[in-house]
């Protein structure tokens, strides 16, 4: 005979649940088994590329960017794991400008990252009045409340993910997305290319009048993350000095974090992590309390996850759950995946955990 929980026998009288219900009120032992529960249970999932490819061209045959929503303007294919995003703190989306095309200036409350997958040297996204070329794999920054427009002068189709921190936001935090469009399509390219890396990258300017603060009304207790494009070739060549010279981390293998470049550390924002990884052998099992979103730059391989094996290859996504025992299996000699977590969030508050499994 099955044991009966002690809450079963909890038996109010009618009187006194209509008066709960009349005040929007409920008994601890009820509600507690809602904690956690945003929503349903996510689980590891994987998007692979041919079916992500198929989405994106179907959205650009079928939706000219001038028919979007005010606001909208950008063809986005969103892997959906979680309501709106792939996970209860990260947003992902495929996002692909045409030849010829604009996605209109806007800015908005929640941090935003572009990581290239099809790019091109007249692809650029425009970010605080500096045009920022999006070759591939290179990593762009958009800060919060700084103007930004994709300005597509090539030939061919570019695509990209989108990161941001959107459902962090809008659904676990239950705020408001303070967001604007700008007057014009394409906003003033006041700033030559690579203003912003000489302000932030290896050298620094000397007795500057204002105090390096990012413009917006945003507040905080961290340095803001200014704009700034990370290129992919030093950090694959980041990646490489390390695989030549040191040892792998035992869970992520040969890992290099993308890093605050107004700070020179890591995180890159204030609630999301970034980083690469190349993997030449097969990592160690754990697990931690943090979201973790996968994206394959190089490579085949297998990730476990639980009981699940999520094999994928070149620009698949992919994602870990909290708390699920997991590693990664590189197929052949070596594979290259970006890391995207929400680990800076619980850190911040003291939460962070992560565990071998006993």
């Amino acid at each position: 005979m099955a044991q009966q929980e002690p809450e079963d026998s909890l038996d109010l009288s009618s009187e006194t649940r209509g008066i709960l219900e009349e005040h929007s009120l409920r008994p601890l032992w009820e509600v507690e088994d809602d904690f956690g529960n945003l929503v349903d249970d996510i689980g590891a999932n994987i998007w692979k590329w041919e079916d992500i490819q198929a989405a994106i061209d179907g959205i650009e045959e079928d939706v000219p960017i001038e028919d979007l929503p005010p606001g909208f303007q950008r063809r986005v294919a969103v892997p959906i794991n979680a309501p709106h995003a792939i996970s209860n703190t990260i947003y992902v989306g495929v996002q692909t400008v045409s030849p010829g095309e604009t996605a209109p200036a806007h800015r908005h409350a929640a941090s935003a990252l572009r990581f290239t997958i099809d790019g091109h040297e007249e692809m650029k996204t425009v970010v605080a009045g500096e045009e920022f070329p999006m070759h591939d794999h290179d990593l762009i920054t958009t800060p919060q409340w700084e103007w930004h427009d994709h300005v597509n002068d090539s030939d061919k189709t570019a695509a990209w993910l989108d990161i941001l921190d959107l459902p962090l936001f809008l659904d676990t935090l239950n705020n408001s997305h303070v967001f604007e469009n700008h007057e014009l399509e394409r906003q003033p390219v006041t700033k030559t290319q690579g203003y912003w890396d000489s302000q932030y990258g290896r050298g620094r300017p000397t007795n500057a009048d204002d105090d390096g603060s990012i413009p917006g009304p945003f507040e905080g207790n961290q340095e803001p993350t200014p704009p700034y494009r990370f290129g992919w070739a030093e950090m694959l060549e980041a990646l490489r000095q390390h695989a030549d010279n040191d040892d792998p981390d035992p869970y992520d293998g040969h890992s290099m974090a993308y890093v605050n470049p107004a700070t020179g550390e890591a995180p890159v924002t204030p609630t999301m992590s970034f980083r690469a990884q190349l993997l030449q052998e097969a990592t160690d099992d754990h697990f931690h309390n943090s979201t973790e979103v996968y994206f394959v730059i190089e490579g085949e391989g297998v990730t476990h996850v639980g009981d699940e094996a999520l094999e994928w290859g070149e620009k698949d996504i992919f994602v870990v759950p909290s708390d699920e025992i997991h590693h990664h299996e590189p197929d052949d000699e070596e594979a290259i995946l970006l890391g995207i977590t929400d680990e800076p969030v619980l850190r911040a508050l003291n939460f962070y955990a992560e565990a071998q499994p006993s």
